[in-house]
């Protein structure tokens, strides 16, 4: 069996993959602030990260997956204060929503959805450790970390201290000892959602509640972080820095994961640049068709950027159709070996695809292909094949554009046979003429 090789950003090097316990892997990635609908952009780690857990789950059986919901943030108050609506209101509207439109894209559910409010206590008690220890300290109601405690902060993003101290992209409050220093406690106006502390009311810091949440459930360190990379610094950064000087220099994770940004036209796509489409959006634009982003979502390595299009997902919908075609009336059997290569070989989405097209070619390996595309999450819509091409049009109804056209050329009527093909082809389906005609499309 081929190992299972995984690129880590905390060593900068693609790494042999051994876990603490093989009978039982675990992997906690950042989700999402529930304020809004999430972009295409925040679905990539979801797609990406649920395609390493069901690899996971088949080469190691075990895994414990969490994947948080911030359900206290600025943002989620900033939007109550805009909308009049309570911020349970808006916490509770939006994680429905995000878990809908991300099992429309067939992510499953993690194992473990920890939310920040539920975890308030844990907070408070690794604060109060942090100080206690001397790497942290009150100023205003405020409690921050002190960067310079820590020797070897940075050793995720490449970034000192000395670094940070010289010219620090960071805001230097009046109560800060440091520019570097971050905010693991904030206080709280009347106004606003708040808990009691030993520091006052208040409420916590966006980088404390990973690490209090990583701790409560699986305890000072685990196999695998993930996120997107624009979480490395300073959010990834900051929960190392809390978790370790809480843990008596204990790593938080011994293999952390990033990412690629989606783009459109080549810059990140985000709400702050406005360039941005929902993941809601999507799926009423193009509904049935989650399968269909996912794919296209896979269709670069996940280190890599991926550029957004609507025509990518028709392409997608393309291939799937193909598929869906090879597969038809055919069961799962095991999942080709080199599909499982492709994938063991940090995660070559890109790579396994092509080796998904290779199984199609072959309709005798109809049942690899089920198997190997269920690792990546595809093939898995348990419907009508008309509807599960993922395409607007029924098989039934390509068929007998087929046949109309193969009448007309038997009628001779050339005329009407290529406007028949040609309006299929508007329709995204292409007609493939062999010598002895037209039997296949795709």
């Amino acid at each position: 069996m081929s190992k299972l090789k995984l690129y880590n950003t905390l060593t900068n090097k693609k790494e042999e993959f051994k876990p603490i316990d093989e009978n039982h892997i675990t992997m906690y990635v950042c989700g999402p602030t529930v304020y809004d609908f999430a972009h295409v952009g925040n679905a990539r780690p979801v797609v990406v990260f649920d395609t390493l857990a069901r690899l996971l789950r088949h080469d190691f059986g075990g895994l414990t997956y969490a994947r948080n919901i911030t359900d206290i943030d600025d943002k989620i108050i900033e939007a109550s204060q805009q909308t009049g609506e309570d911020i349970s209101v808006i916490t509770e509207k939006f994680t429905k929503i995000y878990e809908e439109d991300m099992s429309a894209l067939n992510a499953d559910l993690p194992d473990v959805i920890p939310k920040a409010t539920e975890y308030i206590d844990e907070m408070i008690s690794l604060i109060d450790d942090l100080i206690s220890k001397g790497h942290a300290y009150e100023a205003n109601g405020h409690v921050l970390f002190q960067v310079s405690t820590m020797k070897d902060y940075g050793e995720l993003s490449g970034r000192t201290v000395e670094d940070l101290l010289a010219g620090a992209r960071v805001d230097v409050a009046d109560y800060k000892r440091e520019a570097p220093d971050f905010v693991l406690w904030k206080p709280s106006s009347e106004d606003q959602p708040g808990w009691e502390s030993p520091w006052g009311r208040g409420r916590p810091g966006w980088h404390t509640e990973c690490s209090a949440m990583i701790a409560k459930n699986f305890g000072d360190t685990i196999d695998i972080h993930g996120g997107g990379q624009d979480l490395i610094f300073p959010h990834h950064e900051n929960e190392i820095a809390q978790s370790k000087c809480s843990h008596g220099g204990k790593t938080l994770a011994n293999h952390w994961m990033h990412n690629g940004y989606l783009t459109v036209d080549g810059e990140k796509m985000s709400k702050s640049l406005g360039n941005y489409v929902t993941v809601h959006e999507l799926l009423e634009e193009f509904p049935g068709k989650g399968e269909a982003i996912r794919l296209a979502l896979l269709t670069a390595h996940y280190r890599q950027p991926v550029d957004f299009s609507r025509d990518g997902i028709l392409q997608a919908q393309k291939q799937l159709a193909r598929w869906y075609r090879v597969t038809e009336g055919a069961e799962a059997t095991k999942p080709a070996q080199s599909v499982l290569d492709a994938l063991r070989n940090d995660l070559n989405t890109p790579q396994a695809i092509m080796e998904l097209n290779q199984l199609a070619k072959d309709e005798s390996k109809a049942g690899e292909l089920i198997a190997s595309a269920k690792l990546l999450g595809l093939l898995q819509r348990n419907i009508e094949i008309g509807d599960a091409i993922e395409v607007n049009w029924a098989v039934s109804e390509i068929e007998a554009g087929i046949s109309e056209r193969t009448e007309a050329k038997k009628n001779k009527d050339f005329a009407r046979a290529d406007e028949i093909r040609d309006e299929w082809a508007k329709k995204g389906i292409k007609f493939l003429d062999k010598p002895d005609g037209t039997t296949d499309w795709e």
